[in-house]
């Protein structure tokens, strides 16, 4: 077994995306994937994004990407995304954004429905990667 084995967990931290709000990284990595937690529409000041449900989309993506940079990954890294909407009726004005960020490069993807997220945000965004070569 190299020294780079399944057992290497490292932890991301980046101060450009909101912090952990409880016992979690805002991703971690492992031989050569990297597993970026549930980003919600805050700011990297832990301050929520409000407005509509595009501009929390984008600051979900920029979250998102921010954590890639720092784990030395981007968006065009990702092989799969996870979505999470409190309102399907969101589907349309969410997907406009994505395609903005997803459009030659389209990682496998799930969108469903919850009931509620953290903090009362309509929208929640994470993604596992692969790191840069």
């Amino acid at each position: 077994m190299s020294a780079r084995s399944a057992h290497t967990l490292t932890p991301v931290r980046t101060y450009d995306a909101p912090p952990p709000a409880a016992s979690y990284s805002q991703a971690i990595k492992a031989n050569g994937f990297v597993y970026v937690s549930g980003q919600i529409p805050f700011n990297s000041d832990n301050k929520p994004v409000g407005g509509s449900v595009a501009n929390q989309a984008e600051q979900c993506i920029k979250n998102v990407s921010s954590v890639l940079e720092a784990a030395n990954s981007g968006l065009k890294h990702i092989v799969k995304v996870n979505v999470f909407l409190t309102d399907m009726a969101d589907f349309a004005e969410f997907n406009g954004v994505y395609a903005k960020y997803f459009n030659d490069h389209k990682p496998a993807r799930s969108c469903v429905a919850v009931k509620a997220l953290p903090m009362g945000v309509p929208v929640e965004i994470e993604a596992v990667a692969v790191e840069k070569d």
